[in-house]
């Protein structure tokens, strides 16, 4: 199976070094910086991203060599495999992201809840 991307605008990304976040980078490649289009909410200590037209959400962009089982045990940590219950906080969705040198297609994290009285981060940067 070819390689995938992944892009990740949270917990997982390398400057918060979380548990999970330290695990990512021993199994992806980081390819970069990337942006998507939408809004990014607070829902607790982490964000949720949802898609759409209005906003730009900052991340990071992986190359997934072995993309099943990697996939496999970060669809468990969002609570979206098969093994949770619907309904899912998140499910994951192939979206166009863009990178320096344009736009890629990557698995994305989307927050699939409703966002009433979520705090609306503006600037769309867990990080700033």
């Amino acid at each position: 199976m070819p390689a995938q991307l992944l892009f990740v605008y949270g917990t997982l990304r390398p400057a918060f070094g979380r548990p999970m976040a330290l695990w990512f980078g021993t199994v992806a490649r980081h390819k970069g910086k990337g942006s998507a289009k939408g809004a990014l909410y607070r829902i607790a200590d982490y964000p949720g991203f949802v898609p759409g037209p209005n906003g730009v959400v900052a991340g990071d962009v992986f190359e997934l060599p072995d993309p099943t089982p990697v996939l496999a045990k970060l669809d468990i940590y969002e609570e979206c495999s098969p093994d949770f219950l619907p309904p899912h906080e998140y499910r994951r969705e192939m979206l166009a992201v863009d990178m320096p040198d344009g736009p890629v297609q990557a698995w994305v994290y989307v927050y699939a809840r409703p966002t009433d009285g979520l705090e609306r981060l503006e600037n769309g940067d867990l990080s700033a």
